[in-house]
């Protein structure tokens, strides 16, 4: 399985729905992703469809959600392995 992006915009809100897995071979076109929209909008990651994620996907997370970015529907391991990292630094 591998990585599905939707888009969708409301407001000054644009969020994205991730599908499938997130590896560190999708890091870099979700970053670019990201930092397209983050100037003008605020960013929401949706991550409910999202189910298996590897270390580098999880700092990627951490680090958008520390800058502000919100990960929404979130499955309990991620959240986990993500405050674990957040702690860690």
């Amino acid at each position: 399985m591998t990585l599905r992006i939707q888009k969708s915009t409301e407001g000054e809100r644009v969020t994205f729905r991730l599908t499938g897995r997130i590896q560190a071979e999708q890091v870099p076109e979700l970053l670019a992703l990201l930092r397209s929209e983050s100037s003008a909008h605020r960013i929401t990651l949706d991550l409910e469809q999202v189910r298996l994620v590897d270390r580098d996907a999880v700092l990627f997370l951490a680090l958008n959600e520390a800058l502000g970015s919100e990960l929404k529907n979130c499955s309990a391991y991620i959240r986990k392995w993500i405050d674990q990292e957040q702690n860690a630094r």
